[in-house]
């Protein structure tokens, strides 16, 4: 695997590696084929990569990475009016930071990135995302806001299951008794 490979075929090398649960190999992987297109001055490609990177190097327990390599690529979408990347990078960013313990900067991210894939019209992106922050808003004692944007989530997604549908009735109670 020699650097001279094109960010192509490292793509498809740390796909590979990625789908075998080698996470390390993979986000090294992804990291070269990302300096490969950053190099050519593929920078929406290059950004796409530094994302890969990133989720690929949190499966892999390295958080510091994973928010070094995600930083920077929402401005490279939004540039360009990529809502839906826009949205996954920020995601990518607070759960990095989130594994990282910042919390605070983890939440307005996640509501940064909630916004977004609204934005993109993207309500199954947005609730993925939308439970990431009801969770986390939970665990720090949030808990209207949890509830909330749990809510939202499972307003947002096509199918539920039976699970869901239960929190999604349950959830409805605390905020009928809050009308006046």
């Amino acid at each position: 695997m020699s650097d001279a490979l094109p960010p192509a075929i490292l793509n498809d090398q740390a796909q590979k590696a990625y789908r075998e649960g080698q996470f390390s190999l993979a986000a090294d992987l992804f990291e070269r084929a990302a300096h490969a297109l950053d190099a050519q001055g593929q920078a929406l490609d290059a950004a796409e990569m530094w994302n890969n990177v990133s989720v690929a190097s949190l499966q892999a327990g390295d958080a510091a990475r994973a928010l070094r390599s995600a930083e920077g690529s929402d401005a490279v979408f939004a540039a360009q009016q990529d809502a839906r990347r826009q949205g996954l990078a920020l995601g990518n960013q607070a759960a990095a930071l989130e594994a990282l313990g910042q919390v605070d900067e983890a939440l307005a991210r996640y509501q940064r990135s909630s916004d977004a894939l609204k934005q993109a019209g993207q309500p199954e992106l947005r609730a993925v995302v939308l439970k990431s922050l009801s969770a986390l808003q939970m665990r720090t004692g949030k808990r209207m806001e949890a509830m909330a944007s749990m809510q939202i989530a499972l307003e947002n997604q096509k199918h539920l299951s039976l699970r869901e549908r239960l929190l999604k009735s349950l959830l409805k109670v605390p905020f009928r008794m809050l009308k006046p």
